[in-house]
């Protein structure tokens, strides 16, 4: 298991400084419901995996998911070297759009790489499947979540303000005889309602929560408001 308890609210530090991520770190980490932290681009590009792990590090010993925002979307052999610019995290997100060959080498690069591999296929915003304007076709998502499942993933990210299709998707998974651990963006400022995508996604299952909390005045207290909505 990545996040040790079976619900937790995870803060997504889509911040643009360190001070800012020190603020809202320092602000949720002893908070009981917090289960670790996501981090992506816009703080890994110009400071660095190592700072921004030291960042969360001086406060934490929280696991630190990297959203890479979208991995999996080169040619396989790519994986090692997305495996080792990971290093200092304890997870990776991989949205495999670029196809089951890329999925299966960067699932396996990560693993042996010694990190928590989550895999996502639908995204939160509109315009993304075919039917809805978007680019790929509707059944992709299920494509990419079974693969994972055929490859030992467990862990998955899916759409927080869609909770019919985390329906969809948990029943795909559970058919395939693995019990899921979800991790769910799109709430609160995107319109997801947190407790009916927990009810959606079953036992296990957290809640990825940025700009509610990051833009909050009291980060502190949003945080515990939120947490206690994790039924």
């Amino acid at each position: 298991m990545i996040i040790q308890t079976d619900r937790s609210i995870i803060p997504a530090c889509d911040v643009g400084t360190i001070t800012a991520l020190k603020q809202l770190v320092e602000s949720t980490c002893s908070v009981e419901g917090i289960g670790g932290y996501k981090i992506g681009f816009e703080l890994v590009i110009p400071y660095g995996m190592k700072m921004v792990v030291e960042t969360i590090r001086a406060f934490t010993d929280l696991p630190i998911i990297y959203d890479h925002q979208k991995a999996g979307t080169d040619v396989p052999f790519t994986g090692e070297k997305f495996a080792r610019a990971c290093k200092g995290a304890d997870a990776a997100i991989l949205f495999p759009q670029a196809g089951p060959e890329t999925e299966k080498a960067w699932i396996n690069a990560l693993r042996e790489a010694g990190f928590g591999v989550i895999v996502g296929g639908e995204m939160t915003h509109q315009m993304y499947l075919s039917s809805e304007g978007g680019f790929l076709r509707d059944d992709a998502p299920l494509e990419m979540y079974r693969v994972a499942v055929q490859n030992k993933v467990a862990d998955f990210v899916v759409p927080g303000n869609k909770p019919e299709r985390i329906r969809q998707y948990r029943e795909l998974i559970e058919d395939m005889g693995t019990e899921p651990t979800f991790y769910s963006p799109g709430l609160v400022s995107q319109r997801g309602e947190i407790t009916e995508a927990a009810k959606a996604a079953g036992k296990r299952w957290h809640a990825i929560v940025g700009r509610a909390l990051y833009e909050s005045k009291d980060i502190n207290a949003t945080a515990k408001e939120l947490t206690k909505k994790l039924v």
